[in-house]
């Protein structure tokens, strides 16, 4: 106990998970620690929502870093605790909910909501629940898995509520560097010129006189499998490997590349793995999520430098990081998601950003959120955030869905969430599409012709020609556009389960 709390001042306020949730108020707006199912407070949300199940009224604003683990977002919805959430999830009751309406959802650029949550766009940040593996002597706190927005948090929170979990490796202190910018008209330029500077503390800020509960856990991150390398993943891999070849071969990028950054989830970790098996060395990676491909490119030595926000790994992965802490420890920075997906520091640094998608369209534009154009998926994430200010952009996404029955690359896509200005360069199991320095009729035919699957080319390039006949002779062509066929893509789907049928 006295090596996990160690300021003296605070020993008389440990008290029990369901005395520190009676802490938290109906109408309350709650902010926790945790990007990704790591990191996150796991006993007080536990508790908070048997007493909301037990009878008591209770409803809350939720905001986070990112997703977070079924004992907060799963047990807060299944509760009826949840009332709002922001920034971004993941979890299958909540998805439900906010579609159905029994819970409202803000999308956000991950990067843009610490300075809203301080200047209280989402109300006044009542309770801050943050897990620590250690308090220091000074009573500041050492987060565990994950950065995200905590720092913030603590700083805007009227009271706050520290679970010291004690399965987190007390070795996770000193991999952190908290850094909080100031808000405007007051903010400096944030000092990080190469991937491992070091700017900031290795604790958050906050003094025994705001800690208010102090409450032990010993629940483990609910972090989820990742599916293994398949086919797709394969070919998508390697063609993104022989376009950044080509890259350096013309002398654009150099034999190290820049600075690389991957989303989260399943093809992410798949083509970053491939990485491994390439002829590329002393590469850095600049990112919000350290998956368990991070780890092997790691161990084989091709990655020198690792900066994210989340160690985002699966079980074997994480057990696999706590194994090797000490060969770990030296090599990764956690750091607030507000630097990790920092606009300025991805320009500055030139990053290389690989992000996947629900669906692309012939023009650039791309889905990554909306299913069928209504139904909340996660969210935005961060990858917004890297995606208008990488050096060079790149979405990844298999060219089928469903099984087939689904082409991902449509004429028009069904939601906005990166504009085809953004989006320089496309990247499927068929192939890349190289958008730089194209117009749009240009970018649509080296989508249809590089990228669509075969069993979709044929309707893709029928469109395309029929637009371009319908558009460019009247003098309204440049984005060659049937308006209501292109959206009975997503209808005849909807009506049939299939888009194979014309």
């Amino acid at each position: 106990m006295n090596e996990r709390i160690r300021c003296k001042a605070l020993e008389g306020k440990i008290m029990t998970a369901d005395q520190a949730a009676s802490l938290i108020q109906d109408g309350m707006v709650v902010g926790t620690s945790g990007f990704t199912p790591c990191g996150y407070p796991k006993v007080v949300p536990e508790a908070l929502a048997k007493q909301a199940e037990a009878g008591r009224k209770v409803g809350i604003t939720l905001l986070t870093g990112a997703s977070v683990g079924p004992e907060l977002d799963g047990r807060l919805t299944q509760s009826g605790v949840m009332k709002k959430r922001a920034p971004y999830q993941t979890n299958g009751d909540l998805q439900k909910a906010l579609n159905n309406g029994k819970v409202e959802y803000i999308d956000q650029h991950l990067s843009h909501s610490a300075q809203q949550y301080r200047n209280g766009y989402y109300g006044k940040l009542d309770v801050a629940i943050i897990e620590a593996c250690a308090i220091t002597e000074e009573g500041h706190i050492v987060p565990t898995t994950s950065m995200g927005n905590s720092p913030s948090f603590v700083q805007a929170a009227d009271i706050v509520i520290v679970e010291v979990n004690t399965v987190q490796p007390a070795k996770l202190e000193g991999m952190h560097d908290v850094y909080v910018p100031l808000d405007p008209p007051n903010r400096q330029p944030i000092p990080i010129v190469k991937t491992n500077d070091l700017i900031g503390t290795p604790y958050i800020e906050c003094g025994p006189d705001k800690i208010t509960a102090i409450v032990m856990s010993d629940v483990t991150d609910k972090v989820r499998p990742l599916a293994p390398l398949d086919e797709e993943s394969k070919k998508m891999a390697s063609n993104l490997i022989g376009f950044l070849k080509g890259e350096v071969e013309k002398g654009c990028l150099p034999p190290n590349l820049l600075p690389l950054q991957s989303g989260v989830g399943n093809v992410a970790n798949a083509v970053l793995a491939g990485l491994a098996d390439s002829d590329f060395e002393g590469l850095e990676f600049y990112s919000e999520v350290i998956q368990d491909a991070a780890f092997d490119l790691i161990d084989c030595g091709k990655f020198v430098a690792v900066s994210g926000t989340s160690l985002t790994p699966s079980e074997t992965g994480l057990q696999r990081f706590i194994d090797n802490i000490d060969f770990y420890r030296d090599k990764i920075i956690l750091r607030p998601q507000e630097i990790s997906n920092n606009p300025e520091v991805a320009r500055r640094l030139g990053v290389i950003s690989m992000n996947t998608a629900i669906e692309v369209d012939i023009y650039g534009n791309v889905n990554s959120t909306h299913v069928m154009g209504t139904r909340m998926m996660n969210g935005i994430g961060g990858s917004g955030d890297f995606t208008r200010n990488a050096a060079i952009s790149i979405f990844l996404t298999g060219s089928t869905a469903k099984n087939g029955d689904i082409s991902a690359i449509v004429p028009m896509v069904s939601h906005h969430d990166h504009t085809e200005h953004d989006v320089m360069v496309f990247v499927t199991e068929q192939g890349v599409a190289d958008l730089r320095g194209l117009s749009p009729r240009e970018r649509a035919q080296v989508i249809i012709d590089n990228c669509a699957h075969p069993d979709y080319k044929p309707m893709l390039q029928d469109y395309f020609d029929r637009a371009k006949a319908a558009t460019v002779a009247k003098g309204i062509g440049h984005t060659p556009h049937i308006i209501g066929e292109a959206l009975s893509w997503h209808a005849r789907f909807v009506e049939t389960g299939s888009m194979k049928i014309k």
